[in-house]
């Protein structure tokens, strides 16, 4: 921690702002005292472990995971993390982890933890990964009270139309677009591209590739910060997997490649594709997993309703080269630029989550020395390839229960405590009386 040290005596401000995310994926955060950060800098800081008992409305899971007492779990300061908030006066944050927690929900539950862990057992395989995830959302002209008070219906865009890449629409903000680049960029977030998407509102960005903690960092803090500055231009940002029936979703693409003393282990010159034996078994692995690690990719009620065909998102299990219809896309290129892109997580999904499902799948494959089917060619819409993916959260999390290959990869202990909070949110939504049933049922049976 000492290199947090100078840091922090740099600092200008009296105040810290402290953060860390939750199975959701929400970033959890407080206040300290500058001076309470320097004098705790090595032993930490008590966050309370009801963070992990928690569902994304701050009810307590009610399925077994809440514990008597809610006890502090002792956070990490996470070093390298360090940086100051453009848009809040540049006011110093620092993100946290429960990585060396002994025991309780914090230990077993922290995101930020898991990731870590599947990187130390990639790195024990002579593997670094980077990874460099793109994200689509929406854009509104609202404020989160109008929002609530009009029950989230009839949200006004900041434009109309379908119109994605379109020079006018970025003109028409470009305020707006400009405070993202060059704030996110100011707070250690670079982004390679940023475009209006397909949608009135639909815009997407894509995320400088870092290795793997660095690019989970940085996209829950693009997240947070897209919502942040968002707001500071009368708008909300919503990253739900799908908030329209009759537009597309939005995603959470991962690119990522695999290393070794430098070199892209992902890329074979010699192979007819140039793709790796090393690339084939970690996309394979992917294959294997992925109808049993759904919900890591795909965590809320709303994120099954992308997977639908013709909604460049994937219905199946199934791979290609340089194809947009299909669960894992091969990109091949050059020695830097191969690389797999992983088109299943919606932009809803935790990163942290996201990179360790996909880490820990591709390095099982490298294990087991799998190989996948052929690719598919043209679109896979069109052609039964791969197995079909569980078609709600309660049958991911129903699937993911039953793994023993998810608890290989990520623990008895992760598992258990992350499929019991993901068949609470199924439960919460098999209770609910929706509008559409009330439309089609209330009068005529």
């Amino acid at each position: 921690m000492q290199d947090l040290l100078p840091w922090l005596k740099a600092q200008t401000h009296d105040r810290v702002k402290i953060g860390l995310t939750d199975l959701d994926g929400v970033l959890r955060a407080k206040y300290l005292s500058r001076k309470k950060v320097l004098s705790g800098l090595d032993k930490g800081l008590g966050f309370c472990n009801v963070v992990f008992q928690w569902d994304i409305g701050d009810a307590l899971y009610g399925n077994g995971l809440a514990e008597a007492g809610f006890a502090d779990g002792q956070a990490v300061y996470a070093a390298g993390t360090q940086r100051n908030i453009p848009w809040e006066d540049n006011l110093p944050f620092l993100l946290a982890d429960f990585h060396s927690a002994p025991a309780g929900p914090a230990a077993r539950a922290c995101p930020r933890s898991l990731l870590r862990r599947v990187i130390t057992k990639a790195e024990e395989m002579g593997f670094s990964a980077r990874f460099g995830p793109e994200y689509e959302w929406f854009a509104y002209r609202e404020t989160p009270t109008e929002l609530a008070a009009k029950n989230y219906q009839n949200a006004r865009p900041i434009t109309p139309g379908m119109f994605g890449y379109s020079g006018l629409r970025t003109s028409q903000n470009s305020d707006y677009f400009q405070a993202l680049f060059t704030q996110l960029a100011a707070f250690d977030v670079e982004l390679e591209g940023l475009h209006t998407e397909t949608g009135p509102g639909a815009l997407e960005a894509a995320i400088a590739h870092q290795p793997a903690l660095e690019a989970a960092d940085r996209a829950v803090l693009f997240k947070q910060g897209v919502k942040e500055i968002s707001y500071r231009h009368g708008m909300v940002a919503s990253f739900m997997a799908k908030p329209s029936v009759d537009l597309p979703g939005c995603g959470g693409h991962l690119h990522q490649s695999l290393w070794h003393e430098e070199k892209n282990v992902f890329h074979d010159p010699d192979a007819p594709d140039g793709i790796s034996q090393t690339m084939r078994h970690y996309l394979a692995g992917q294959l294997a997993l992925l109808p049993e690690i759904l919900p890591l990719f795909a965590p809320t009620v709303n994120s099954y309703k992308r997977f639908v065909a013709g909604s460049w998102a994937a219905t199946r299990a199934n791979w290609g080269i340089d194809n947009r219809t299909v669960a894992l896309r091969a990109i091949p290129g050059s020695s830097n630029a191969t690389r797999l892109e992983t088109r299943v997580p919606g932009a809803d999904a935790n990163p942290y989550l996201v990179m360790a499902a996909a880490l820990a799948a591709g390095i099982y494959g490298i294990e087991h020395k799998l190989m996948p089917p052929a690719p598919v060619s043209g679109s896979a819409y069109e052609q039964e390839v791969g197995k079909v993916l569980p078609a709600n959260l309660g049958a991911a999390a129903g699937a993911m229960k039953k793994s023993e290959k998810a608890s290989a990869c990520f623990g008895q202990d992760f598992c258990a405590h992350f499929v019991r909070s993901r068949e609470w949110e199924w439960q919460q939504y098999q209770r609910a009386v929706t509008d559409w049933e009330r439309s089609r049922y209330f009068e005529l049976v």
